[in-house]
């Protein structure tokens, strides 16, 4: 009876460290450790694996899938930012500084909306006292001759039909251009500059304030079409222009990219590549310019791997990218992977796992958080 009893003891304790399927790694290594000491509860085990207790899955919302070996396209995840659009934007500059006035509708805030030949604001133009007395006195001393030049006009046309025709057109000529320069030496003391909006869209940032005095070129004024943007991702092969036949954003649903082009000079040792944003709902981008994010680009390519969801992949203590295998009804198991991004919610992963695997697909993160 002892002896049956001590067999009976020993097939349990052997069966208790044999794995549980899903626990080979990819090429049919053995995924478990030496037994460990039994635990209650939520646990992380010496060994790194993590006790699970079965209502505590559920309430964690755990979900595990058996992923199959497929083919999948190959993408590229590149670092990118938003930039404007050349031909749905514009910036507002004064060409010759002053003193900045308010335009008929006031100073515009970042984010009103504009339309294209709206006056935005004035810029009352600001001379050097110098240069102010001279066109004052220029001013006075054409009036002057004006009121001569008229004087002298009245006289012959008095004494018309005595005097030839021609002296008194000559005199009447010369007192339009006398008048004609008067008024414009006047306007250039009172001159002031229109800026408008260059295109239709929304003020992006404005830098002004009334009464401010800018100087010529400051930009006053940036105008962009929040509809119309670029995304421009950085590559450092060259390649790759050539071989992209998809893009999405990471982590940004809702817009669709397209390649516009790929930039032939490097920059800092990148490649630009310019990519057109368009919303796939016909609503306004979410996107800020000088924004960054990143952008995933599929190749016309293909790769073997597993298709998981992208929280999937959570990252250890080491900052090594992991993904959690069930092991037996209770018991997790962190395996370390190699993936690359599919699109923005899936990826497909390339080495560290085996088609025998049960893998954690809803709930990684919270894993990971048991200590």
């Amino acid at each position: 009876m002892k002896t049956t009893l001590s067999l009976l003891t020993l097939a349990l304790l052997i069966g208790a460290v044999q794995a549980s399927p899903g626990a080979h790694g990819p090429n049919g290594e053995h995924l478990d450790g030496p037994a460990v000491a039994k635990v209650d509860g939520l646990a992380r085990l010496p060994d790194g694996s993590v006790q699970v207790p079965v209502p505590a899955q559920r309430r964690m919302g755990l979900l595990t899938r058996m992923v199959p070996l497929t083919d999948a396209p190959a993408a590229l995840q590149l670092p990118a930012r938003v930039v404007v659009d050349p031909n749905a934007s514009g910036r507002v500059q004064t060409a010759q500084g002053g003193r900045i006035e308010p335009g008929p509708k006031g100073l515009p805030v970042a984010g009103q909306a504009v339309r294209r030949g709206e006056v935005l604001a004035y810029v009352r133009f600001h001379g050097e006292p110098f240069a102010k007395a001279n066109q004052q006195a220029a001013q006075s001393e054409l009036r002057a001759n004006r009121e001569i030049a008229a004087q002298r006009v009245q006289r012959l046309r008095s004494l018309e039909g005595s005097v030839p025709r021609k002296e008194i057109d000559a005199a009447e000529a010369e007192l339009a251009s006398l008048t004609a320069r008067e008024r414009d030496v006047g306007a250039s003391l009172q001159a002031r500059e229109a800026l408008v909006a260059p295109v239709d869209g929304v003020i992006a940032s404005t830098a002004a304030l009334a009464g401010q005095v800018v100087e010529p070129r400051d930009v006053l004024f940036e105008v962009v079409d929040p509809a119309r943007v670029l995304v421009e991702a950085s590559t450092a092969d060259p390649s790759i222009a050539s071989r992209i036949v998809g893009a999405k954003l990471q982590d940004q649903a809702g817009v669709k990219l397209t390649l516009a082009g790929a930039g032939r000079v490097l920059r800092d040792g990148l490649l630009p590549l310019t990519f057109r944003a368009q919303a796939e709902k016909g609503v306004g981008l979410p996107l800020a310019i000088g924004q960054t994010l990143g952008v995933i680009v599929t190749l016309d390519m293909q790769l073997k791997g597993f298709v998981l969801p992208a929280q999937a992949v959570v990252r250890n203590p080491a900052n090594e990218p992991i993904v959690w295998i069930k092991s037996g009804a209770e018991r997790y198991i962190p395996q370390p992977v190699q993936y690359r991004p599919l699109d923005s919610n899936s990826v497909v992963v390339t080495q560290g796992l085996g088609e025998a695997n049960r893998v954690v697909v809803q709930g990684a993160s919270l894993i990971a958080q048991i200590r």
